[in-house]
């Protein structure tokens, strides 16, 4: 059953691929630079394009997440959502302060940005994917709270499902944690180890709690297996989640001047982070193999078994790669944490957000499914996209290697300006997957205009 106020998901997700093109025009940017230092310069410095590229990565997943919960809350709780114009306010808000900082970057030099947004009232810029000026933070917990009154209103007139609750406690804990962020210590140990909380416990923590449960909810709807076996493997996968990704924050702890003991506890639970996304990948095909129904929308169902390889691959054999504190010491901030952290980003997140507006976006235009048409585009898509962000995790390897080998590992280590000129031919290969990873994304976006047979929205 469709629900009216569900169609408040679809500016979220339209905002949500608009931002991510940005992503990753800027991502391509960024990586002409590292071969060509002087592109663009001085118009976009690196240091802003990166700045701009890991920005626009977080706002659109998060307008994805909410997007999602938009439209999963109400078939879950089986209720209109509390209040759609609530959720279309925010929805501005959150698109207008994110448009606002992100020219904001681009226009003032950030020093002065930090002068004029208040820095000096209560400092919390220059941190690392924490950049935002204290007046967008602000902003971003206003958003937060008005959306989680939004959902948790409406999940307390309606039905509690196990997805609904796993879906709000990782919104939760999002918002909980990005108060962190506020924090900003002037002693440099303590100012990273609560950083951490932020970062490590968003993408390594509550994020997988939303992710589990648009996954599950997805699966549910596209081959009809019972609730109750989907929901069992969500606490399983939730559980085992929580208690490696909470403990497993001591492997950001090696090298920052906190107790050694981290050394242990990091590297034992960090070894134990792949068996949660493991479990999801078995647990998708597991699903798909017992369908009870064959769904029209093909493209969301390979989205969703996408979602679980890629992020099995990304969040846990790559970061298993480097995350033991022996070849951490080698391999710590070198480009396989870039690798690492591309292809786990994709795998875990990007996909989730695809998958869902991928099954979502046909029923919120009225059909069940785009045309066969559309789909086939659309798989193309997915394909383009995932075998060139493979690639380009492993030319990040490949470059990664050479920092450590000639820099880190060697007898006679060299300058590091001098290694990156030796690893230039993995920068420039980077580049080219990075440019048919646009193609694909372009392709994606196209599949939504191609017309074509269609069947009535179920």
């Amino acid at each position: 059953m469709q629900y009216k106020s569900q169609a408040v998901a679809k500016p979220y997700f339209i905002a949500a691929i608009g931002l991510f093109v940005g992503q990753i025009l800027f991502g391509l940017i960024m990586g002409l630079q590292y071969v060509m230092g002087d592109f663009l310069f001085p118009a976009i410095p690196f240091n802003i394009a990166r700045m701009v590229h890991t920005n626009l990565l977080i706002v659109w997943l998060l307008f994805g997440f909410m997007g999602a919960a938009y439209y999963l809350i109400p078939e879950e709780t089986e209720n209109e959502l509390y209040s759609p114009k609530l959720a279309i306010i925010t929805f501005w808000i959150f698109l207008i302060a994110g448009a606002l900082t992100i020219v904001g970057y681009l226009l003032v030099p950030y020093a002065r940005l930090a002068e004029f947004t208040g820095n000096n009232i209560l400092a919390t810029m220059g941190r690392e994917f924490l950049e935002q000026p204290l007046v967008t933070k602000i902003g971003i917990v206003i958003v937060a709270l008005s959306f989680l009154f939004n959902i948790c209103m409406t999940l307390l007139k309606g039905r509690k499902t196990s997805i609904s609750l796993v879906l709000v406690l990782g919104l939760l804990g999002l918002a909980v944690f990005f108060l962190f962020s506020f924090y900003n210590p002037s002693n440099l140990v303590l100012d990273k180890y609560y950083w951490w909380w932020v970062v490590h416990l968003w993408v390594e923590g509550v994020w997988e709690l939303i992710l589990g449960a648009i996954l599950a909810f997805v699966l549910i709807k596209v081959t009809g297996v019972d609730r109750e076996v989907i929901e069992k493997w969500l606490y399983v996968i939730v559980t085992m989640t929580l208690i490696t990704g909470i403990i497993g924050t001591g492997h950001h702890y090696y090298w920052i001047g906190t107790p050694e003991y981290w050394q242990w506890w990091g590297s034992v639970f960090s070894a134990l982070e792949p068996i949660p996304f493991f479990m999801m990948t078995i647990f998708a095909f597991n699903m798909v193999n017992r369908r009870r129904r064959e769904h029209p929308n093909k493209a969301a169902v390979l989205w969703a078994l996408g979602t679980g390889v890629l992020a099995f691959l990304g969040a846990g054999v790559w970061g298993f790669l480097h995350t033991l504190a022996p070849v951490n010491y080698y391999t710590h901030g070198t480009q396989m944490t870039a690798s690492h952290g591309h292809l786990a980003f994709y795998g875990a997140y990007v996909c989730v957000v695809i998958t869902m507006i991928s099954y979502a976006m046909p029923i919120l235009r009225g059909r069940a499914a785009n045309s066969n048409t559309a789909q086939v585009v659309e798989m193309w898509s997915f394909w383009l996209m995932s075998v060139s962000i493979v690639f380009i995790t492993l030319f990040l390897t490949a470059a990664g290697i050479v920092q450590v080998w000639l820099q880190r590992y060697s007898d006679t280590p060299m300058a590091f300006m001098a290694v990156q000129d030796k690893a230039a031919i993995f920068y420039w290969m980077r580049e080219g997957a990075g440019v048919i990873f646009l193609i694909g994304l372009v392709t994606y976006i196209a599949s939504f205009f191609i017309k074509g047979e269609t069947k009535a929205a179920a």
